[in-house]
């Protein structure tokens, strides 16, 4: 049974299905340069992306695998650089001669049918992907996989001590040469925020308990506990539980509650009566 094409080899090289061998060179020479392992030391992206570069090249360059590939069929092949990466210079002396080829010197009057179109540039466009821990692995770093838009799949280790709302950049694998980012979701049922050492919650109260002072149940990693919320606390105060935070290699953080105070979407006679009232006393 034949099986899809895995990859689009037109794509991995950035070119349009059908470029002629003068692109083809170009844009392997360019892509080369920008993702062989002597360029981009200890980067396993680099690495993985280069392979794909290589072979897309070698495909679409020999006519009967070209064949093969445009028809379906798939050819096991052993990884030529199973034992190491050769040299960038060295490789390209190989594949294209130890000089670049010379552009043709125009001569005579141009011809009457125009050649073909170049390929379209790609433009540059970052990308993002949403990632989501739970706390133990944000606190102590975790592998994860993400699919690259042309199918390429990377494995990135997020560092240890992460949070809620980090960016974690994947330079120039985006279409384009653009950047992808990884957003990083580190959130608890109870909508309990991690970052770091510390863990956050945002504290819904009615504005009269932030006026009087309240006592407030709050959830935390081990359990909900009871909160006593001063008299006078204004929307956006800071209220700590110590000690409710994470703990690694001896350090150990807090829960920060910020206090919201927040207002019904409508008021009943009696409730908009006492809001005139003390509007009124406010004034005097």
């Amino acid at each position: 049974m034949v099986s899809p094409n895995p990859t689009d080899h037109w794509e991995v090289l950035g070119l349009e299905p059908g470029a002629n061998q003068q692109a083809l060179k170009q844009a392997f020479r360019r892509l080369a340069r920008r993702w062989h392992p002597d360029l981009n030391a200890n980067d396993p992206v680099a690495e993985e992306r280069f392979k794909r570069i290589n072979e897309a090249y070698a495909v679409l360059t020999d006519p009967s695998r070209r064949g093969l590939w445009e028809g379906g069929e798939q050819k096991e092949e052993q990884d030529p650089f199973a034992t190491g990466f050769p040299d960038f210079e060295t490789y390209l002396e190989a594949l294209f001669g130890k000089f670049p080829e010379p552009e043709p010197e125009p001569s005579g009057w141009p011809a009457t049918t125009p050649g073909p179109p170049p390929p379209p540039v790609q433009a540059q466009g970052n990308q993002e992907t949403l990632i989501k821990l739970t706390p133990q692995q944000a606190l102590d770093g975790t592998s994860v996989q993400v699919a690259l838009p042309d199918g390429l799949v990377v494995e990135v280790q997020t560092p240890a001590e992460a949070g809620d709302g980090w960016r974690l950049r994947l330079e120039g694998v985006a279409p384009g040469g653009g950047d992808h980012f990884l957003l990083l979701q580190v959130r608890t049922d109870e909508d309990l925020r991690i970052d770091g050492l510390r863990v956050l919650y945002r504290l819904d109260l009615p504005a009269p308990q932030g006026a009087l002072g309240a006592q407030a149940v709050v959830p935390t990693l081990t359990g909900p506990v009871r909160l006593r919320v001063p008299p006078g606390t204004s929307s956006g105060q800071l209220l700590r539980l110590r000690g409710r935070g994470l703990e690694r290699q001896g350090r150990g953080g807090d829960q920060i509650v910020e206090v919201r105070l927040v207002v019904p979407d409508a008021c009943s006679e009696a409730e908009t009566a006492l809001y005139r009232r003390l509007a009124e006393l406010l004034e005097e």
